[in-house]
């Protein structure tokens, strides 16, 4: 059980640095941990000091049935005895009847499967196994609040990785973040092309302002601020909406041809492109 919870509680670490070095936390939980353990051994205890009482209940109890039964039997004897004249044999009798016997003639079986010892033995050894894990766990706090290397064996007690694994682990991290950090700039560079491409094909830089809005600047604007707006409408962004700004003012034209009559935003964006071209080639 304490090693599955040690397993869950390194699972659960974030970074690569949480997962091999133990916080303050996991030192805490520790301690709780051993405060549990001499919990249960102390539960133990009482339980087999419980379970002792009740075998001298249960003894007493027998002894108790057997005086009652004993005195018929044993009066019975006697007055069988004196009936046949052996009165003198009534002593030995009544000492047989009340549990004396002669050691030497005579022995005494124990059962070897006792269930009362073995719920003593089942207690010891439980008790024992307790000990023996409340131990390993305060030498692990120890070691753990030292910041020294944890020993070997408490590593296999606690369910640790062993150094060597831990160090395969760490180049495992190192080489999966270089992979990562690479696939990063490739992507970064992919990016930029896409956007370079989609300049130079469309006349059209494209920006995300904010979340389902786009800028369109023109290559052939006549200032940097002449822009348009577009913001995602419907399901998944299939539409576009143009918003105003102070450059979708001076188009009216445009917009009422091609976005209000024809309802189509390449051919404004391509009318609106030539327009930009023809004022740059009369300039």
């Amino acid at each position: 059980m304490l090693e599955m919870e040690l397993k869950i509680l390194k699972s659960q670490a974030g970074p690569a640095e949480q997962s091999f070095l133990f916080s303050r936390e996991e030192v805490s939980s520790l301690r709780l941990k051993v405060e549990e353990l001499e919990a249960e051994r102390s539960r133990l205890e009482e339980e087999k000091k419980a379970l002792e009482a009740q075998l001298e209940r249960l003894t007493l109890q027998c002894h108790v049935e057997e005086s009652r039964t004993k005195p018929s039997a044993c009066v019975s004897c006697q007055h069988w005895l004196s009936c046949l004249g052996f009165y003198p044999l009534w002593g030995h009798f009544h000492a047989q009847c009340e549990g004396d016997y002669d050691q030497s003639k005579t022995k005494v079986l124990h059962l070897s499967l006792n269930p009362a010892g073995a719920a003593r033995q089942r207690l010891r050894e439980d008790q024992q196994q307790l000990q023996e894990e409340c131990a390993r766990l305060r030498e692990l706090v120890r070691a753990l609040e030292a910041g020294g290397p944890v020993p070997a064996h408490l590593e296999a007690a606690a369910g640790l990785p062993s150094s060597r694994e831990v160090a395969e682990l760490k180049k495992q991290v190192e080489s999966a973040e270089l992979k990562n950090q690479r696939l990063k700039e490739v992507f970064q560079t992919k990016i930029q092309e896409f956007r370079k491409a989609c300049y130079t094909l469309t006349g059209y830089q494209v920006d995300i302002t904010t979340e389902n809005q786009y800028r369109l600047t023109s290559m052939y604007a006549e200032q940097k601020a002449d822009c348009l707006i577009f913001k995602a409408t419907g399901p998944s962004g299939t539409k576009m909406q143009l918003l105003e700004t102070a450059f979708s003012r001076t188009v009216p034209a445009l917009i009422e041809l091609h976005l209000l009559q024809q309802d189509s935003i390449p051919a404004f964006l391509s009318a609106l492109t030539l327009d930009l071209f023809s004022r740059q080639t009369l300039a």
